[in-house]
């Protein structure tokens, strides 16, 4: 008689939880891939986000992804720290290693470049890239858009200290432009990526007039059904190709699933399927 061995457990953490779209992706990529996993949402209370990966760890979980608001709480309690998480000080992905040491990760860039440059078919080397927003989500982005060697990089924010802080953070890895979101009136750049929390209000960070004329790509990090704010108004300022963050979101699970099993899904078909549900939100 043969006994089947039990799925390995992975698991999201976060706070809220309820909306995630991880555990969809990773099902779909272990179906797509023939990998046997259990994949689910786990709600931490905010101050026991320690405790709750104790407690997965200790029930034979392999692996998590950390969302809002523990990417920066999970930078402290990892052990070892992949390049790109170090840089980014941020973590979004925990490996449980066999020694009891936990890896730490951040594949939110890796996600944003492949997206950019794979599926939605705009290099970014030699490129002019503006990123707007100095917080959380600028942090995990900074490092691969640099390996990607663009012609400048420049970081706008509306307090201009933040913007300078993270730069001096990412001084040896290339240069890095700072200022206000109104400094650059008159400036023209290939690609711009939003990175502000003002879309969570749906609103738009105060930007000069004429900044999308002729731009290559205006990128949301943010996931909606409808167009952003920002999307919107570089729709209508007359930016050539406009996109949300729905591939990053699959790409960088796709980067955690790669981390933990060793093995790249394919995700086009996949990134279709949250367009889909995405759609389908009233």
């Amino acid at each position: 008689m043969t006994t089947t061995a039990p799925a390995d457990r992975y698991a999201v953490v976060g706070n809220p939880i309820q909306h995630s779209k991880s555990p969809f992706i990773h099902t779909q990529f272990a179906r797509q891939t023939g990998q046997i996993i259990c994949y689910e949402a786990i709600l931490a209370p905010l101050d026991t986000f320690r405790a709750t990966v104790d407690a997965f760890r200790q029930s034979g979980g392999k692996g998590m992804n950390i969302t809002v608001p523990f990417k920066l709480e999970a930078y402290t309690l990892a052990t070892n720290l992949t390049e790109r998480a170090a840089s980014a000080q941020a973590v979004n992905t925990f490996r449980f290693e066999k020694d009891g040491a936990i890896l730490g990760d951040n594949t939110d860039g890796a996600g944003l470049v492949r997206d950019i440059e794979t599926n939605l078919g705009v290099p970014l080397q030699n490129k002019r890239l503006l990123l707007l927003g100095a917080g959380g989500a600028a942090h995990g982005v900074i490092l691969p858009l640099l390996q990607k060697q663009p012609a400048q990089l420049t970081i706008a924010n509306r307090t201009v200290g933040k913007a300078q802080q993270l730069a001096r953070q990412f001084a040896d890895y290339g240069r890095i432009d700072t200022g206000h979101f109104l400094d650059f009136a008159g400036e023209h750049f290939d690609i711009l990526i939003h990175a502000t929390s003002a879309g969570l209000q749906n609103e738009l960070p105060p930007l000069p007039a004429g900044i999308f004329t002729d731009v290559l790509l205006a990128y949301d990090m943010l996931y909606r059904p409808q167009l952003t704010p920002f999307l919107q108004s570089a729709q209508n300022g007359g930016a050539r190709q406009v996109a949300d963050g729905t591939g990053m979101l699959v790409e960088q699970a796709a980067e955690s699933f790669l981390l933990w099993r060793g093995i790249r899904p394919e995700t086009p078909a996949i990134i279709q399927q949250i367009r889909q549900m995405q759609s389908h939100v009233s």
